[in-house]
């Protein structure tokens, strides 16, 4: 399978999602278009405390994965994190990749929230996150899924 590494990512610029975007584009899902017009344009770039933008990178140095943890911006709790941007390139799902990527997403969530939360709207997805724990309700505004954080 090769060797894959969780890095965080601190400057999106110095990547290249082309192909991400693309395959996402090509799914239905605008969302890591949306990421990178957020970061350009300033809205979100997951430098504010509790905030991070993680990627998933084979043994080549290739984004394979990427996905983002802000404070949750529909709730005024601070206890409350959202997973955002999450997603996997087409040829690496099914071979643990995505786990990677949310343990290492939740990991840091531990440090700063007591509850995540995600909005998903395809069955492939809430199977995954509720093989990982999330519970699907809505419980939390502009959520389908929450998981609470054990420290």
């Amino acid at each position: 399978m090769g060797e894959y590494e969780v890095k965080q990512i601190n400057n999106l610029f110095n990547l290249d999602l082309n192909t991400l975007i693309k395959q996402s584009k090509e799914e239905g899902f605008r969302f890591v278009e949306r990421l990178v017009n957020d970061y350009k344009n300033g809205t979100n770039t997951f430098n504010n405390l509790g905030e991070a933008l993680f990627g998933v990178f084979n043994e080549k140095g290739e984004l394979v994965a990427i996905g983002g943890l802000n404070k949750d911006p529909y709730s005024n709790k601070q206890y409350i994190g959202r997973l955002r941007r999450f997603y996997v390139h087409k040829k690496f799902r099914r071979k643990g990749i995505g786990r990677l990527l949310l343990k290492s997403i939740i990991n840091e969530a531990k440090k700063y929230y007591k509850i995540l939360v995600l909005h998903t709207d395809t069955n492939q997805a809430d199977n995954f996150y509720s093989s990982f724990g999330f519970t699907k309700i809505h419980l939390y505004p502009n959520s389908t899924h929450y998981i609470k954080l054990k420290k």
